[in-house]
């Protein structure tokens, strides 16, 4: 019989796995009947869920479940200490509490991006959750968990995308993640503000020839040198030549 549990546990994981991105660890929503369930039946749910799932897992819950429970009393005491246990995700509903049923509903909204999973009791709610598809129920039947199969809701959705007439919500991230990566995903003014920088030619500045040093343009001291020998010669010459005529 627990293999049998397993075998269709295993084979609902691969169908949510597969067409919604269902991913460990399992992000499981608790609310109050089913924690009562699970004390009634003496299920250890940190131990036994993981096993069922063959997974690791996370036991959720809300504030408005826990809310839900203070109020109920002394009744449902040991449930309230199982939720307390639990990670609690936030809800949308930090002023107004609403019931469990509610919130939890509100929690799997647009797609169930996060991909939680919701236990109950609650037929109401399992009814409710039914209907929207890519959302794994779970309930306790005869003190045994049970991973339902997916909704007819569900099956349609998956038909629906695979014949090109919807796009389910995993595909849609993927497509705003490369958006992202690609910079498509910015609104047009965005685009706008960002120029790219057009090629420019290379620096007028740069292209000017180079003045050449100070240095260059001086004249040696080995230069001023033999200019002053050379004077110097010439004056001598003069001078000798003049000695030879007043001889003569």
């Amino acid at each position: 019989m627990k293999i049998t549990r397993q075998k269709h546990a295993k084979k609902h994981l691969g169908f949510f796995r597969n067409n919604f991105g269902v991913r460990e660890p399992y992000q499981i929503l608790l609310d109050g009947t089913f924690c009562q369930a699970a004390l009634r039946g003496r299920i250890q749910l940190r131990e036994q869920l993981p096993r069922y799932l063959m997974g690791e897992t996370q036991l959720c819950t809300t504030r408005c479940v826990l809310k839900e429970l203070e109020t109920l009393g002394q009744d449902l005491y040991g449930a309230k200490l199982i939720a307390q246990k639990c990670q609690v995700r936030n809800c949308s509903h930090f002023k107004n509490a609403v019931s469990g049923s509610e919130c939890l509903l509100s929690m799997v909204e647009e797609g169930n991006p996060h991909h939680y999973f919701v236990a109950s009791q609650d037929q109401n709610l399992s009814m409710k959750v039914k209907k929207r598809p890519g959302v794994p129920l779970m309930f306790i039947i005869q003190n045994t968990i049970v991973l339902d199969k997916p909704s007819p809701k569900t099956i349609a959705f998956v038909k629906a995308v695979e014949s090109g007439q919807l796009v389910s919500v995993h595909e849609k991230q993927s497509i705003k993640q490369l958006k992202e990566e690609q910079g498509l995903g910015k609104n047009p003014e965005q685009r706008r503000r960002k120029k790219r920088k057009k090629i420019s030619g290379p620096n007028p500045l740069s292209c000017l020839k180079k003045k050449k040093k100070e240095q260059d343009t001086k004249p040696s001291c080995s230069e001023n040198k033999r200019k002053r020998k050379r004077i110097r010669n010439r004056s001598t010459s003069k001078v000798l030549s003049g000695t030879e005529n007043a001889e003569g």
